[in-house]
C-alpha cells in the first residue's frame, strides 16, 4: 500500500522546518535543502520512529553523528563545546524523530499511533518498502541530513521492531555513542 498522497516531499518539509524551528533552531531555522550528492556518513547516526493504522510506515532521520551531537547541544541549549553524553543524544536525536513522525502521522486521514523512538548506526531494513515515499536531502547548518518516509508494504501487519538496548528503551544496540 502506497502512502496517501498527503505526505509527500513538501509536507515533509514543512514539517521538518517547523521541527527544527520549534525545537532545535529558535526563531528561523538553518534547515534547508542539500544540493548535489549526500556523503555517506563516516559515522551514521540513525533515529526513526514507526507509524501504525490504516497507513503504516517509518520516519527517519539519519546524520552524522558529530552532527546529531550538535542537533542535541542546539536542542538543549548548552554551549557549542559541551559535552553531550550518549543518554542525552539518544534522548534528543529520537525526541526530533519522533516530533518529525507525530507531525506526519497528523497529516493522515485516518491517524494512527506512534511507536517509541528508536536510535542506532542504521534503521532496520526489515519491515519496510526498500524505496522510501519521500526522502529530503537537507543540510542544517551546513551538513547534510536526511529525513525519508518509509511505507510498510503489509499494513494490515501487528508491529514490528528492533529490540531496544535494556538501559534505554530509545537506543538499540549494544553501545551507546
Amino acid at each position: 500500500m502506497s502512502a496517501p498522497a498527503v505526505i509527500g516531499a513538501d509536507q515533509v518539509m514543512a514539517v521538518a522546518q517547523d521541527v527544527f524551528v520549534a525545537m532545535v533552531d529558535g526563531e528561523e531555522t538553518t534547515l534547508g535543502p542539500w544540493y548535489g550528492d549526500v556523503p555517506a556518513p563516516a559515522e551514521p547516526l540513525a533515529a526513526w520512529v514507526d507509524v501504525h493504522g490504516p497507513w503504516s510506515g517509518r520516519a527517519v532521520l539519519v546524520t552524522e553523528l558529530a552532527t546529531a551531537r550538535d542537533l542535541a547541544r542546539a536542542m538543549l541549549r548548552l554551549d557549542d563545546d559541551a559535552p553531550v553524553d550518549a543518554e542525552d543524544l539518544v534522548d534528543a536525536f529520537g525526541e526530533i524523530a519522533n516530533v518529525v513522525g507525530g507531525n506526519l502521522k497528523s497529516l493522515l486521514p485516518d491517524g494512527g499511533t506512534l511507536g517509541l523512538p528508536q536510535v542506532a548506526d542504521a534503521p532496520p531494513a526489515a519491515g519496510v518498502a526498500a524505496s522510501p515515499e519521500a526522502e529530503l536531502r537537507l543540510s542544517w547548518r551546513g551538513r547534510p541530513l536526511v529525513v525519508a518516509v518509509h511505507a510498510r508494504p503489509d499494513t494490515s501487519s501487528a508491529p514490528t521492531g528492533p529490540t531496544t538496548h535494556p538501559d534505554n528503551p530509545h537506543l538499540e544496540g549494544d553501545t551507546p555513542r
